[in-house]
Order: C-alpha cells, then sequence, then structure tokens
C-alpha cells in the first residue's frame, strides 16, 4: 500500500515508519504504534518523494482459548479504503541502511514481508537514475514464502533479473511447494545450501554485505548453514559475525 506524505517524511531504503491505529486498547489507552519497515525506495513508487510504501500482511490467529484473534494494526490497515487517513510517525532506524558503494556485493535474505526494505533497495539500483549512485556490484536477493502465490513483487524482480542479468541474481524459496535434492523442504536456508561455497567466497570479501529480514525463526537456519560453512574453512561462524557485524557487514531486522 501507498501513503501520500506530501513530502514531509524524509527516509532512506532500509528504514522503517511507525502507525498508530485509531482507537484504544483493552486498557482504555490510545494503541501503541506499530513499526512497518518501508518498502519504497527514498524517492517513493512515483519518483517524486512524496509517497512512502508498506507490505503488510493481515494477522490472525487462533490463541490458547480457541478464539480468534486479528492483529489491530495490520487488519487496520489492511481494511482501509484508498483516500483514508492515516497517522504515521518517523522515519526510524540505522540497522538496514543500504551501502552507500556502488560497487558491493549485496545479499539479501528474506522472508515473507520482510522482502520490503530490499524492494527500496533493488529499485534504487535498477529502476531509478540517480546522479551520485549507479549500481555495478552484485545484488542476491533470496526470498522464502511458504507458497508462490505469496511471491511478493515477484513480476518488478523477475524484470530486473532480465535487464541486468549481470548485476541481480533471484533465488526463490517456495517451502510448501519446492524440496531440494534430498526431498527436504525448500526454506530460504535450503535454497542458500545449493550455493554454500558461492555465498562462502563473497562473505570473505571487505565489500561484501548481508541483510536479513523476516520472521525470527530464519536467523537460527541461516546460521546453522554458515557454521558448517565456516568450520570447513576453519572459521568459527559466531566469532566471524560477530567481526562483520562490527564492520556493518552483517544487519538483522527480525520480528
Amino acid at each position: 500500500m501507498v501513503f501520500s506524505t506530501e513530502g514531509k517524511v524524509d527516509y532512506r531504503e532500509g528504514q522503517s515508519i511507525g502507525v498508530i491505529p485509531p482507537g484504544v486498547d483493552a486498557n482504555g489507552k490510545p494503541h501503541k504504534l506499530r513499526l512497518y519497515s518501508i518498502a519504497s525506495s527514498a524517492l517513493g513508487d512515483f519518483g517524486d518523494k512524496k509517497t512512502v510504501s508498506l507490505c503488510v500482511k493481515r494477522l490472525v490467529y487462533t490463541n490458547d482459548k480457541g478464539e480468534e484473534v486479528k492483529g489491530v494494526c495490520s487488519n487496520f490497515l489492511c481494511d482501509l479504503k484508498p483516500g483514508s487517513p492515516v497517522d504515521i510517525t518517523g522515519p526510524v532506524g540505522k540497522e538496514m541502511l543500504m551501502p552507500k558503494d556502488p560497487n558491493a556485493n549485496i545479499i539479501m535474505l528474506a522472508t515473507g514481508t520482510g522482502i520490503a526494505p530490499f524492494r527500496g533497495f533493488l529499485w534504487k539500483m535498477f529502476f531509478e537514475e540517480h546522479a551520485d549512485y549507479k549500481f555495478n556490484g552484485l545484488a542476491w536477493l533470496f526470498l522464502g514464502v511458504p507458497t508462490s502465490s505469496t511471491l511478493l513483487y515477484r513480476e518488478e524482480f523477475e524484470l530486473m533479473k532480465e535487464k541486468f542479468p549481470d548485476n541481480f541474481r533471484l533465488d526463490f524459496a517456495v517451502s510448501r511447494e519446492q524440496t531440494n535434492e534430498k526431498g527436504e523442504k525448500m526454506y530460504i536456508q535450503t535454497r542458500m545450501a545449493q550455493y554454500a561455497k558461492e555465498l562462502w567466497e563473497l562473505l570473505k570479501k571487505d565489500n561484501t554485505y548481508v541483510y536479513m529480514c523476516g520472521l525470527k525463526g530464519m536467523e537460527k537456519g541461516i546460521d546453522e548453514i554458515m557454521t558448517s560453512l565456516a568450520a570447513e574453512d576453519g572459521y568459527d561462524w559466531q566469532e566471524y559475525k560477530k567481526q562483520l557485524k562490527k564492520n556493518e557487514q552483517w544487519n538483522v531486522e527480525v520480528y
């Protein structure tokens, strides 16, 4: 969804905005803001710096008592009609800011709506023209989803791949529809394992930056594959990761 900001919200790729849903909570207090990763480049979807885009999944689940619970903010957003007013705050966030180096290797690991910041990155790299930035590096996106119908922005990414085959690599992991050679479900780390050596070689370079965004559970699976890769090369992954983090080469935003 796209919000008109009239140019009053100046943000960078990889930041988040807060949304304050109307009404009060169970204690009669105003709802707290919810943070959402921005899904557009700093120029916005119309290139005029007057909009901000979000990618929101409607949260509905059954609690321990068997009652249906609806996420307050996601349902408010998903039920909005065009033209409705929304209270937003921000922007905030430094963890996921895009590297300024136009020759960097940028590995993006996303699950579900965690694709949001990477859409902003990729628009800046491949759909926009900037006087001070022309991307000449390698952008490699891994997107993990349960079903192919939930491959968000698929057409945009496939167009980028078609237009910039030397600079953009795209790998989907569709866990309920795909399996690997051993018949295991294709999660994001399963797909990464197929390129294990190549990813590890890239990770050893000073100009490689890794970004991870999505559900908390994804971190464990990715850590497991990195641990075995590092060990094969005589490295302790946890120590190596600390160094990468210190150099701002390993950036994580999970929820």
